[in-house]
C-alpha cells in the first residue's frame, strides 16, 4: 500500500530562506511513484509562492537519490497533472513535468547520492543545480531493451560523443565522470554532501527572488534558442515508437509477470545494476 501523500516528502528548512524536499521511500530506493511525483510537483509550486523561501533542494532518504520509475504500478493513473492523451502519453508527461521545474521562478537544486537511474536522472537533469557525491551512480539501462529516455537530456549536457556512448551501453557514470561530462556542477565526498548543498543553497538565497528568477531565465532562454525545448519535446515521438519493436514489447510482458526478474534478465549479461552482488534485492525501479 502506497504511503500517506504527505510522508511520501520529507519537508524541512536546513538554512534561511532554504526548503529542503526528500524523497521518502528508501525501501523502494526512491522509486518514483504517480503519488510521491504528485506531491513533489505540490510541494515545488507552493514553494514558488512561499515568500519565506528562495531556493529548494531535493535529496533522496536512504542509499540513493532515486533507482528511476516505479514499474510495480507506481505509473498507473491518476497522473499528477494532465497531459493531453494519445499515442506517446507517458514521456510527454514526463517531458511536460521536467519544464514545470524548468520554468519556476526560484531556483531547484538537485543533491544526488547513490543510484541516479533512468526517472531518477530525469528528475535531477529538470534542477537548475546538480550536486553529486562522488560515488554516485547515474544511468539510463533502459536503453537495453526498452526505449531511450522519455527525457532526451543526455546529448545537450553531455556533448554527442559521451551521450551516444551512455545511449549504446546503458552503463553508469560515477559522480566525478558526470561533472567532467557536464551533468552535474560539483561532485564531493558523500559526507560532506550535505553541508556542501545547503552552504551553496545559503549563497544563492542571499539573492532576492525577483533577481534570480531573472537569472534562471536568461540560461533557459539561451538554451531554448538552440533548441533544447523543441528537441526534447520531439524526442518523445522517438521514445514512443520504440516502444512499438519486438524488444520492447517482450521486455514489458516479462515485467507483467515479474519485475526483479525482468530487471535481472536485462542487466545480467553486463553484471551491473542490480545483478551486483552489493545491490541485488527486491524492488522496482527502471
Amino acid at each position: 500500500m502506497e504511503q500517506d501523500d504527505h510522508d511520501l516528502i520529507l519537508v524541512d528548512r536546513p538554512a534561511e530562506a532554504v526548503l529542503r524536499l526528500t524523497l521518502n521511500r528508501p525501501e523502494k530506493r526512491n522509486a518514483l511513484s504517480n503519488g510521491m511525483r504528485q506531491r513533489l510537483f505540490t510541494l515545488l509550486e507552493e514553494t514558488d509562492r512561499d515568500p519565506e523561501a528562495r531556493v529548494t533542494i531535493i535529496r533522496g532518504a536512504g542509499t540513493c537519490f532515486s533507482a528511476g520509475y516505479d514499474l510495480g504500478g507506481g505509473t498507473a493513473p491518476p497522473f499528477p497533472y494532465h497531459t493531453a492523451p494519445g499515442a506517446g502519453h507517458w514521456p510527454r508527461h514526463v517531458v511536460e513535468g521536467a519544464f514545470r521545474i524548468w520554468d519556476l521562478a526560484k531556483p531547484v537544486i538537485a543533491q544526488v547520492h547513490g543510484w541516479c537511474l533512468a526517472g531518477g536522472s530525469e528528475l535531477a537533469t529538470a534542477c537548475d543545480l546538480v550536486y553529486v557525491a562522488e560515488d554516485a551512480q547515474i544511468g539510463y539501462p533502459p536503453v537495453r531493451m526498452m526505449s531511450p529516455p522519455d527525457n532526451q537530456f543526455h546529448a545537450w549536457l553531455c556533448g554527442m560523443r559521451a551521450a551516444m556512448e551512455m545511449m549504446l551501453t546503458g552503463d553508469a557514470i560515477d559522480g566525478l565522470e558526470a561533472v567532467r561530462l557536464g551533468f552535474a556542477n560539483r561532485a564531493l565526498p558523500a559526507a560532506e554532501l550535505d553541508a556542501a548543498v545547503v552552504e551553496r543553497a545559503g549563497r544563492i538565497a542571499r539573492i532576492p527572488t525577483d533577481v534570480q528568477a531573472m537569472n534562471k531565465r536568461s540560461v533557459h532562454r539561451a538554451m531554448e534558442i538552440m533548441g533544447l525545448r523543441a528537441a526534447i519535446r520531439a524526442g518523445t515521438e522517438i521514445q514512443a515508437l520504440a516502444m512499438t519493436t519486438e524488444t520492447s514489447r517482450a521486455t514489458f510482458a516479462r515485467f507483467r509477470e515479474n519485475v526483479t526478474r525482468a530487471l535481472d534478465a536485462r542487466d545480467g549479461m553486463f553484471g551491473d545494476y542490480r545483478t551486483t552482488a552489493s545491490t541485488a534485492n527486491e524492488g522496482a525501479q527502471q
